[in-house]
C-alpha cells in the first residue's frame, strides 16, 4: 500500500509516518519501480502499535524500547512491565497535579463576586499565589 493508504488505514498523518521512519520507529518500506513507498501489513501493525502507545502517553524512547522487545519475542517481558509501571506512576502523579490544579481553580473561581477588575477576587488570588489557601 502507498503512504496515503497507510495514513488512512491507521489514522496517522503522512508527515508523522515519515517522521517515524526517519527516527527508526517504522522501518523504511520497499520502493516501487516508480520510487513510491510500498508498505505491507507489518508496517500497518507496527504503526498502529506506535499510535496506540503515543495515545497512552508513552515517550518515543519508551516506545522504541517496547518495539525492541516486540522484535525479540523470546526475551523476558519484565522490561515491558517496568516501562508500563513507570509510565503509570507518572500518569498518577500528573493526575494528582491536575486534581490540585482543579481544586485551586475552583477555589479562585468560587471567590469571584463580579464587579470591577480593581476588585476582582480572581486577579487578587492569582497575585497571591505564594499564599496558602483561604480567603483574603
Amino acid at each position: 500500500m502507498k503512504i496515503g493508504e497507510l495514513s488512512k488505514a491507521t489514522g496517522t498523518n503522512i508527515e508523522t509516518i515519515r517522521y517515524y521512519e526517519r527516527i527508526g520507529l517504522l522501518p523504511a518500506p520497499a520502493r516501487t519501480d516508480a520510487n513510491y513507498r510500498s508498505y505491507g501489513p507489518d508496517h500497518r501493525s507496527r504503526l498502529s502499535f506506535v499510535r496506540h502507545s503515543r495515545e497512552l502517553g508513552f515517550t518515543i524512547e519508551e516506545i522504541r524500547s517496547l518495539l525492541d522487545l516486540s522484535d525479540h519475542p523470546d526475551r523476558d517481558c519484565g522490561e515491558a512491565d517496568r516501562i508500563a509501571s513507570t509510565h503509570l506512576e507518572q500518569v498518577e502523579a500528573k493526575i494528582a497535579q491536575l486534581s490540585a490544579l482543579r481544586d485551586e481553580l475552583t477555589r479562585i473561581v468560587g471567590r469571584c463576586r463580579g464587579g470591577a477588575a480593581a476588585d476582582c477576587r480572581v486577579i487578587e488570588a492569582l497575585g497571591d499565589h505564594g499564599q496558602c489557601g483561604g480567603a483574603h
